[in-house]
C-alpha cells in the first residue's frame, strides 16, 4: 500500500526570481490602472524607491527589458506608446481568476452539473437494470457479463436481457451568461474603488468559462447612461465615467444577447454598488440621483418580469450595504425570483463562484 512520502522542505525551490516577483505586482497594478502601462510603471519606480524591489543586480530597466522580450508590452507603436499585448491580457485574466477562484483544473466538458440522471459526460457510481429506451453506450458490460455468467453458468456463456445494467451518467446543462457591470460614477465615489473588484471578477469569470466550460457562453455587458458590450480583452481598460445608472438600458441589452443565444439554460449576473438613477426616453435622459424614483423603479420591475417570463433568472451582486436600497432589490428580486446578494468588496468573487457553479439556491454566509 503506497502511503504518504515525506521530503525536506527547501524554501529556495518555491521561491520566485526577481522578474516574477516583480511581474506580480505589474499585473496588480495594471488592473489599478486600467492597463495603461506607462502608469502602472511609474507605480513600481515610486515603489522600488519605498521598498527597494530590486537590487545592484537586477535593476527596473532590466524588468521593463524581460517585460518587452518575454511579450508582455510592446513599444512599436507609431505614437511611440508602450502598450499591453494580448499575452498580457490574458495572464492578467488568469490571476484573477487564481486570486478570486483559486486554481481550477481545466476541464473538456465545457458543462454545468445538475442533480438529474441522464446521458451526459461524468460516470456516476450507481447502476440499475436494463429498461427499453436505454442507449447502447450506457450499458456497463463488465457488470452485464458479470451477471450473465452468475445466472447462466461459463461452461455455455450467453447474455439476456435480465442481465443488462446500465450504469448512470450525471446529466450535464451549458448555460448562456451575461455579466453586467455598474460604470457609474458612484463606482469610485466615497473614496472606495469598487470597478476594480469588479473587473477582476469580470476576468476571472470569464477564465473560468473559457477553460473549464469552454460550450458555455458569457458576454459582458456594461451600463451607465446607455448600455453596450464589451470583449473579454477589454475588460483590463474599462474605466468609470461620468455615468448616471441606467439598469434597465443594461437589462434590455442582456435580454437581447440572450435570446439569439441557443442555450436552453440562461442567466444574467448583475455587479452594482448603486440605485437606477436613470432611463432613456426617446431621445433625452430621465435622471434622478436623489432617491428611488416610482417611474424609473417601475421600468426596473417591468423588466424584471419580462426576464421571469423568459426564464432568465437575475442574480444580483449589490456591493453596497445602504438600508433604503434593500427593499427595492428584494422587490426586484422577488418579481424575478432570482436572487440577490449585499455583497462586500472582498467577498464579491466568492460569492460569484459559489453561485455560478452551484446553480442552485443557497445561503452564502
Amino acid at each position: 500500500m503506497l502511503g504518504n512520502r515525506f521530503i525536506r522542505f527547501n524554501p529556495k525551490a518555491e521561491q520566485k526570481n526577481k522578474f516574477e516577483q516583480l511581474l506580480d505586482i505589474f499585473m496588480q497594478l495594471l488592473t489599478y490602472t486600467n492597463g495603461d502601462v506607462s502608469e502602472a510603471l511609474q507605480w513600481m519606480n515610486e515603489l522600488d524607491k519605498q521598498y527597494q524591489l530590486t537590487n545592484n543586480e537586477y535593476g527596473m530597466g532590466d524588468f521593463i527589458d524581460d517585460l518587452k522580450s518575454n511579450g508582455y508590452i510592446k513599444d512599436d507603436n507609431p505614437d511611440g506608446t508602450i502598450t499591453l499585448t494580448s499575452k498580457s491580457e490574458q495572464q492578467i485574466r488568469k490571476r484573477s481568476l487564481e486570486e478570486i477562484f483559486g486554481k481550477l483544473k481545466k476541464s473538456k466538458q465545457g458543462n454545468h452539473q445538475t442533480f438529474k440522471p441522464g446521458v451526459g459526460d461524468d460516470i456516476a457510481p450507481d447502476i440499475r437494470p436494463y429498461q427499453f429506451g436505454d442507449l447502447l453506450e450506457q450499458i456497463d458490460f463488465t457488470e452485464s457479463i458479470r451477471n450473465a455468467q452468475i445466472n447462466h453458468g461459463i461452461e455455455r456463456f450467453h447474455m439476456q436481457e435480465d442481465d443488462l445494467h446500465i450504469r448512470e451518467t450525471d446529466f450535464k446543462a451549458q448555460t448562456s451568461t451575461v455579466l453586467m457591470i455598474d460604470i457609474s460614477h458612484s463606482m469610485i465615489l466615497y473614496g472606495e474603488d469598487r470597478i476594480t473588484p469588479a473587473k477582476k471578477v469580470a476576468m476571472a469569470l470569464s477564465e473560468l468559462i473559457t477553460t473549464k466550460y469552454p460550450k458555455d457562453t458569457l458576454d459582458i455587458v456594461v451600463f451607465g447612461n446607455d448600455a453596450w458590450p464589451v470583449e473579454i480583452k477589454d475588460l483590463p481598460y474599462l474605466q468609470v465615467g461620468p455615468y448616471h445608472t441606467n439598469t434597465v438600458a443594461g437589462l434590455e441589452l442582456a435580454m437581447d444577447i440572450l435570446r439569439r443565444r441557443k442555450n436552453t439554460n440562461k442567466q444574467i449576473f448583475m455587479i452594482t454598488d448603486g440605485k437606477p438613477t436613470c432611463l432613456k426616453i426617446g431621445g433625452r435622459y430621465y435622471k434622478n440621483s436623489f432617491g428611488l424614483d416610482r417611474k424609473i423603479v417601475n421600468r426596473c420591475i417591468n423588466m424584471a418580469a419580462q426576464c421571469k417570463k423568459l426564464k432568465i433568472p437575475i442574480t444580483t451582486f449589490m456591493i453596497a450595504s445602504d438600508p433604503y436600497l434593500q427593499r427595492f432589490v428584494q422587490e426586484f428580486t422577488e418579481t424575478n425570483h432570482g436572487k440577490a446578494f449585499f455583497a462586500s468588496l472582498d467577498k464579491l468573487g466568492a460569492f460569484i463562484f459559489r453561485d455560478f457553479e452551484s446553480g442552485k439556491r443557497k445561503t452564502v454566509y
